[in-house]
């Protein structure tokens, strides 16, 4: 179990680096444009995101 959960900690880690080293420029028009969200907005995309991948998660166990 807790191999699973250091893997899926890894691969955040991967990707949230790739998209650092290969596009930066984007990750701050992206940080700039959240700032300019209203609050209950970014809670909505937060909560999306999370339920994206829960379901995602619930899948890969269940096939």
């Amino acid at each position: 179990m807790i191999d699973t959960i250091l893997t899926g900690i890894a691969m955040v880690l991967i990707f949230e680096g790739l998209a650092y080293a290969l596009a930066p420029s984007l990750i701050e028009r992206l940080l700039e444009a959240m700032r300019d969200m209203p609050l209950d907005m970014r809670r909505l995309v937060g909560l999306t995101g999370l339920t994206a991948g829960v379901a995602m998660l619930w899948a890969v166990q269940a096939f």
